[in-house]
């Protein structure tokens, strides 16, 4: 059955940093922060959290419809989805902006630094969540504000189950906000940073959170992630990658892991052991979108 994805279509100019940003910051000098990083890698990416988290669940032979807004720049980015089989239909494109930009330079021990021109993306709440009776399971992922507030919404109006994940965007929102959010959503998936964040704005442990929506899941990069189901805790443990080659977007390939087993009927356990298996196998490559999903 088809999955909505709400969120983001980017491209990422991904760089890279043979050194340690930790090394060329002086903590004591921030108030005067002035840095350059040369970067003798540079490549251009198909990225944004709707089409990586398409991208994987095209992958495991899902049902990927994305809800999302391109710039006038956008038309290739709209025919390698329809090539990789995504369900463009609620793919709105604007003449009046660019596609979404994501610049994101990467050091050697996986540290990010990411700029982001949000572009078109400003203008995805004018793309509502489509009035149809076969969407099974949807997730509100980084988008534009006012995008993810309105689609939070209307999936619930519409008693579409979704996974509310804040991701990047989550610095946007207050603690009221995010309360709004959980009491929409029917789960929850965020990295341990943050996790941290979400608790701190809302007041809220992931035991509180959990009582309010069916799970909570904490992804904690190679050391597996934990699963909160009714005050309960479960520690999946985390899969070892090949080689460690590029971070961007591990966190989508987790999420459409989990979207799939959600739309499969699995428990959240099975969901996450997938999902861990996923972020293995995108780590090993680099991009978003280059990967190969392990057999289920």
């Amino acid at each position: 059955m088809p999955i909505l994805v709400c969120g983001s279509l980017a491209f990422d100019t991904i760089m890279t940093f043979e050194g340690r940003f930790a090394e060329q910051i002086l903590p004591s000098q921030l108030h005067i922060l002035n840095v350059s990083f040369l970067v003798p890698a540079l490549r251009r990416e198909y990225g944004g959290c709707a089409g990586n988290i398409a991208y994987g669940l095209r992958q495991l032979g899902a049902h990927a419809v994305p809800l999302a807004t391109l710039g006038n720049d956008g038309q290739e980015y709209l025919e390698r989805l329809r090539a990789l089989g995504v369900d463009t239909a609620h793919v709105n494109s604007s003449t009046e902006s660019y596609t979404a930009q994501a610049m994101i330079m990467t050091d050697r021990n996986n540290n990010q630094i990411t700029a982001f021109h949000p572009g078109a993306m400003s203008m995805a709440h004018d793309n509502p969540v489509p009035a149809r009776n076969d969407i099974t399971v949807a997730i509100i992922s980084p988008d534009g504000r006012d995008a993810m507030l309105t689609h939070a919404k209307q999936l619930h109006a519409a008693g579409v189950p979704f996974v509310f994940d804040p991701g990047q965007g989550l610095p946007m929102f207050n603690g009221e906000e995010l309360k709004q959010f959980i009491e929409l959503a029917s789960w929850i998936t965020v990295n341990d940073y943050e996790g941290k964040m979400l608790s701190d704005r809302t007041g809220w442990s992931f035991e509180d959170m959990a009582s309010r929506v069916r799970g909570v899941i904490v992804t904690l990069a190679e050391h597996g992630c934990e699963v909160w189901e009714g005050g309960q805790k479960t520690v999946v443990p985390g899969v070892k990658a090949t080689q460690v080659v590029d971070p961007t977007g591990c966190g989508d390939a987790f999420r459409a892991a989990l979207l799939h087993g959600l739309e499969q009927g699995w428990s959240l356990a099975r969901c996450a052991d997938l999902g861990n298996r996923m972020g293995a196998a995108k780590i090993s490559t680099r991009g978003g979108q280059n990967y190969t999903a392990p057999s289920i």
